[in-house]
């Protein structure tokens, strides 16, 4: 009792001190007024106290901005020491009150929500934790480090996929531009003119630019596997394996290459995936993993492949993925990747008949016929084939239909080459005649 006299003593003559500094004016002065009051509320322990000062200490007339920066700054070093959790909620209940709508502590705001929210999701409340952070829209911060606003970028997104939020998900992972990992690190920073914003140093526990990068795939492969976009899962992995410390070590790219191949293969036919396989294929680390090859050069080569030979060949590769990196591809892949088999055969069957019986494209791809027509057509719909299937006589037509401008441009180049031959002909009859004539005088 006589403890808690001497401390309202101390603070009531501390806050006098205060009050002559804040209205002289006195920056220095005000501000160690202010940590020193905080400070003997914290060595007394008397946590309830220390929160009404803050709050107490914010509001009086003409408060200095930099006492309010300095004050916070030192309770947040607090929070740590607290004895129990529900007083360090408090606190930083109270130190967000203070600092909210101030643009001069909206970096201390913003890791105090982070912190709050990092004790909300170890209550369960996930769905709490990711409202709490959305609050918080830290890109427009000019002087929070480019790791930090990040980080915290990423954990709004994680946040949001751990309660399903897909659609958020998406919104704030678009506000990370992925050209922001590829920045070189090693460039010396330039000093700061007179004017600009000084940007603060991110904490020690902020990640590296390339831990971050990965953890931003690896985010982006559980939004993207949740539509089955395999496309985007495999260009995400494909920017994993690029980052130097992956790429150099054989234990961490060879499950990120393999995991690379697979979505490659399941995605559907078009130019960017074309281009990504041969990429890969001409990756030097490939040969390393030479059953991965020769899936990928089958994809490549225009044959037909035999379903049934491939998945039997395949089936103990395609179950080992659920115990490496990323875990297993999905209960739709093992579906997918026949369907995708069957489009790459009606591809090759295209490119070597202009005309052939939906029969024998049924047995090419080792289905039945309804299920040939059913394959054809939807890849007509997608746009991935020009095709015409007579249904009546059974006959799949591969040839793109000309228009008459078509024909007629064709005939004209004929006739132009026709002419062309002709003349070279008449040409070559002249010369001969010539050399027989002067042969002949001699």
């Amino acid at each position: 009792m006589e403890g808690k006299a001497n401390l309202e003593a101390a603070i009531e003559q501390l806050q006098n001190v205060e009050k002559q500094m804040r209205l002289a004016g006195d920056v220095a002065g005000t501000k160690k007024a202010v940590t020193e009051i905080l400070q003997l509320c914290f060595e007394a322990k008397d946590w309830k106290s220390l929160n009404d000062q803050i709050v107490l200490l914010s509001k009086k007339r003409g408060q200095l901005k930099q006492a309010v920066t300095a004050m916070v700054q030192q309770a947040m070093q607090y929070i740590d020491e607290t004895p129990d959790l529900d007083t360090r909620v408090e606190l930083i209940k109270t130190l967000n009150s203070v600092s909210a709508g101030k643009i001069y502590v909206e970096i201390e705001r913003a890791r105090l929500i982070r912190k709050l929210g990092k004790i909300k999701e170890e209550q369960g409340l996930t769905a709490e934790a990711a409202d709490l952070m959305q609050e918080v829209a830290v890109e427009t911060f000019g002087a929070m480090a480019k790791t930090e606003k990040i980080a915290f970028i990423l954990e709004q997104v994680r946040l949001c996929l751990d309660r399903q939020d897909y659609v958020r998900a998406q919104i704030l992972s678009r506000k990370i531009s992925p050209r922001v990992f590829d920045a070189d690190t090693s460039k010396s920073k330039k000093k700061p003119k007179e004017g600009d914003n000084v940007v603060e140093e991110a904490p020690a526990d902020i990640p590296s630019l390339l831990e971050l990068k990965r953890i931003y795939y690896e985010l982006m492969i559980r939004y993207y596997s949740h539509d089955n976009d395999y496309l985007e899962i495999c260009r995400c992995y494909k920017a994993i394996y690029e980052i130097p410390s992956v790429k150099e070590n054989p234990a961490q790219w060879t499950p990120v290459l393999r995991k690379i191949c697979w979505y490659l293969v399941l995605s559907p036919h078009d130019p960017m995936q074309s281009s990504l396989l041969n990429s890969t294929l001409e990756d030097k680390n490939l040969s390393e993993i030479p059953k991965f090859k020769l899936l990928l050069k089958q994809l490549v080569t225009m044959e037909v492949i035999q379903w049934t030979s491939l998945w039997n060949a395949f089936m103990d590769e395609f179950e080992s993925e659920k115990n490496l990196l990323g875990g297993s591809l999905g209960d739709k892949a093992a579906e997918d990747l026949r369907q995708r088999i069957i489009e790459h055969n009606i591809i090759v069957v295209s490119k070597y008949y202009s005309k052939i019986t939906v029969k024998r494209v049924a047995e090419l791809l080792c289905l039945s016929i309804q299920e040939a027509e059913k394959h054809l057509s939807d890849m007509v719909v997608s746009k991935a084939l020009v095709a015409k299937i007579d249904r009546p006589l059974g006959i799949v037509c591969f040839q793109v239909a000309k228009d008459s401008n078509d024909i007629l441009n064709s005939w004209a180049m004929n006739l132009e080459k026709l002419l062309d031959l002709v003349e070279k002909s008449c040409h070559q009859i002249h010369k001969e005649t010539m050399v027989h004539k002067a042969a002949l005088k001699v």
